[in-house]
């Protein structure tokens, strides 16, 4: 029987593209770009099953008219945000992606940009590398002692929930959040769930991103919600870059409404506005989110295992 074709449409960790050929005729892209949309056409009509990811353009253009020969989109990483998923179902094709791979990681590095933030630690180091730091003196670089603040997260989902299991057993903070729907038990001890966004802003002393990417939530952190956060506060966003505006938060930067950020994603990467590059108190990360080897793999692996169910006939794992 032939083997189906399957296409990565970026250089995947080495255990991933060896569990796929066993069973699959693979093409690996051979460099890290982004598809634009003519491209993942044009691959639907050559491929049986494709593994995209972050900045593909699945958009709806991309399956318009389309009659293809793809019958997945196992999508590497857990938003699918570059994904038309229900212009894909009109063309027969199937989207899964790949949750609980990448939460420890991503929240781990939610806490990784809270501290730095907080304690200036990405200013220390740029005064310590340009040599212009002259020792220790009982009033340099004053930053926020975390321990004991009040944590809000936005998006109380598999990575909100392990944010604020991190910050609540690791540093005492209590937890508000805000959830579009009823949270019953997030695991967090008294952790409160809050009816209205704005009031988990206020209530904050750091505020954690932690929603899915796409149009329902595109700015979703606006001015309205910036000019709501408690003075002295900080905004944590490993999620996607367009959920938080980012016009409103370099002006909420600038005036000092807002005392800092810590940024792992932006509204259009790789792009990152020179007003962000220039601020002291802004932690500015390339998409760290869940760069660690181990994780990577486990992703690349899961999004193997959704195409080799789907071809055998099997529920899909991890179905959009």
């Amino acid at each position: 029987m032939t083997r189906k074709k399957v296409l990565f449409t970026r250089p995947m960790p080495e255990p991933v593209i060896k569990a796929a050929k066993t069973g699959f005729d693979v093409t690996v892209a051979a460099d890290n770009q982004p598809w634009p949309v003519a491209e993942c056409r044009a691959a639907m009509l050559e491929y049986d099953a494709i593994v995209p990811t972050l900045g593909d353009g699945f958009s709806q253009q991309a399956f318009a008219d389309l009659v293809p020969r793809c019958r997945l989109l196992a999508n590497f990483g857990v938003g699918y945000n570059h994904i038309d998923v229900a212009a894909a179902a009109g063309c027969g094709i199937v989207v899964s992606n790949t949750p609980g791979a990448v939460t420890d990681a991503t929240a781990d590095l939610a806490i990784l940009l809270m501290l730095m933030t907080a304690r200036r630690a990405g200013e220390g180091e740029r005064l310590v590398r340009s040599g212009r730091w002259q020792g220790w003196h009982p009033t340099q670089m004053l930053g926020m002692h975390v321990t004991g603040k009040t944590l809000g997260i936005i998006g109380m989902g598999r990575i909100g929930r392990a944010v604020a299991r991190r910050a609540h057993c690791g540093f005492q903070m209590p937890v508000v959040f805000f959830n579009r729907s009823s949270v019953a038990d997030c695991g967090i001890p008294a952790a409160r769930q809050l009816p209205d966004m704005a009031k988990v802003m206020a209530t904050s002393d750091v505020v954690s991103i932690n929603v899915p990417g796409g149009d329902r939530n595109r700015h979703l952190i606006s001015a309205k919600m910036l000019a709501a956060m408690r003075p002295g506060s900080i905004l944590v966003n490993t999620a996607r870059g367009d959920v938080v505006d980012q016009s409103a938060m370099i002006a909420a930067l600038k005036s000092g409404a807002l005392a800092g950020a810590g940024l792992d994603v932006y509204e259009d990467e790789p792009q990152v506005p020179k007003a962000l590059v220039k601020m002291e108190n802004v932690v500015l990360l390339p998409h760290l989110g869940t760069n660690a080897l181990e994780v990577r793999t486990h992703m690349g692996l899961m999004a193997v295992k959704n195409v080799t169910a789907y071809f055998a006939g099997n529920d899909l794992p991890n179905k959009v």
